[in-house]
């Protein structure tokens, strides 16, 4: 990224109490609903809270408050960039979510660009993206998805278009299954025949590192509402030349270097500023470089480590409850991050979740997850796999995080063996 900027402690938000990733909740409701929108991390509602006082205008503002405000905004930037390993080159533009991060990269690919997807995509993934763009099918491992690819690509790199730009823009976690690509494999395939790759770290970046370097990705998009920071911000961070050369999709103050009298004599400017017209959202910038900066500081291993316990715990349990089938892409042992969806056998899955908050103030999430071709796909493969005729047409999906118990994880199965 191109900023160097590091404020005095004067501008940063104030101080976090002990235990920055602790997070709020209401006592007696359990929230296993992480993977939608995660609760509001301590780190988080602290900065906020000590930037409200000052909040002005970002940028361009003389007064001591609206300077305050534009390092506050520069020092996240820069905080989040460092999150994400971004290189010194990068952009690190903020945006409203992950959706909203993905069309915008949409709308600044460069005219003919290929884009290649795998089915088992979060919508978000799937339907910005250009005509003529190639979906893969749901592969069914993580090695098999890196074959896929490098199949695809030689296809492609034999095709009458030589010289066009390709992207390929996949998942790091599922939605559904919470399910790991190879997301280094899948970039050394894709750079191999000269095409870029976009990573949707919607689901990942909460609950492993996601480091553009490391893994050597081109792009990369999270949301701030999976991070514990439920303030409104996204992010799209990588290369610049893309961005640089787009037309914004978003018009307006800030954008620009230059408009003149007539109606279309408009220079855009360079930098993030092209693609955050408008007044920017500090309070969601603010909070989300707050969570990062903890996580950092943060034993990633360890948090790691009792997530994954926690998985096991709530996996395992399913597994011994005989109407519930679990839904899944790869083998079971294939790597994942806390996120968990099932059917009930005979039993409506609305029905169920509504069940579950009204008798034991359990929260989790039903439907097909903005993910409706996946889902559907693997409620078929459910059914032919266990041999059930009785699934429903819908699911159920519990995610963990931070604050999630072991006793939280027990009440759920719990709660599952007493439906009526």
């Amino acid at each position: 990224m191109t900023l160097t900027l590091v404020p005095p402690l004067s501008v940063l938000p104030a101080p976090v109490r002990p235990d920055p990733l602790g997070v709020l909740g209401v006592p007696g409701e359990i929230n296993l609903d992480h993977a939608a929108s995660a609760p509001c991390a301590r780190a988080a509602a602290d900065a906020v809270a000590g930037l409200l006082p000052w909040y002005a205008s970002v940028h361009r503002g003389a007064g001591a408050l609206s300077r305050r405000c534009t390092l506050a905004y520069e020092w996240a930037r820069q905080t989040v960039g460092d999150f994400l390993g971004a290189r010194p080159d990068d952009h690190v533009i903020f945006t409203r979510n992950t959706t909203d991060a993905l069309n915008l990269l949409a709308r600044a690919l460069p005219a003919g660009t290929t884009v290649i997807t795998f089915g088992g995509e979060h919508h978000a993934n799937l339907l910005p993206w250009p005509r003529g763009s190639v979906r893969l099918p749901v592969p069914d491992s993580p090695a098999g998805a890196v074959r896929s690819l490098a199949a695809a690509l030689g296809e492609l790199a034999r095709d009458a278009r030589p010289g066009l730009p390709v992207l390929v823009a996949v998942t790091g976690a599922g939605n559904v299954t919470g399910e790991c690509l190879p997301v280094a494999d899948l970039a050394r395939v894709a750079h191999r025949y000269g095409a870029r790759i976009l990573v949707d770290a919607a689901q990942l970046a909460p609950h492993a590192l996601v480091d553009l370097t490391a893994l050597d990705v081109d792009y990369v998009a999270v949301s701030g509402h999976k991070l514990y920071a439920p303030f409104g911000a996204g992010v799209l961070a990588g290369r610049a030349d893309w961005l640089d050369a787009g037309t914004p999709y978003l018009a307006g103050g800030g954008a620009t270097s230059h408009v003149g009298a007539a109606t279309h004599d408009v220079r855009w400017t360079t930098g993030p500023a092209r693609h955050e017209a408008g007044t920017p959202n500090l309070l969601g910038a603010v909070a989300l470089a707050a969570v990062c900066e903890a996580l950092r500081a943060a034993d990633r291993d360890a948090l790691h480590a009792r997530e994954q316990a926690l998985l096991a715990r709530l996996r395992t349990g399913l597994a011994t409850l005989p109407d519930v089938v679990e839904l899944r892409m790869f083998s079971p042992e294939a790597p994942r991050v806390g996120i968990v969806s099932f059917v009930v056998a005979g039993r409506d899955s609305a029905e169920v979740a509504a069940h579950l908050a009204s008798r034991h103030r359990i929260g989790v999430r039903d439907g097909l997850f903005c993910a409706h071709p996946l889902t559907r796909r693997l409620l078929a493969e459910a059914a032919a796999r266990t041999g059930r005729t009785d699934l429903p047409p819908t699911a159920l999906r519990a995610s963990l995080g931070l604050g999630t118990t072991e006793a939280e994880v027990d009440t759920l199965l719990a709660a599952l063996t007493t439906l009526p």
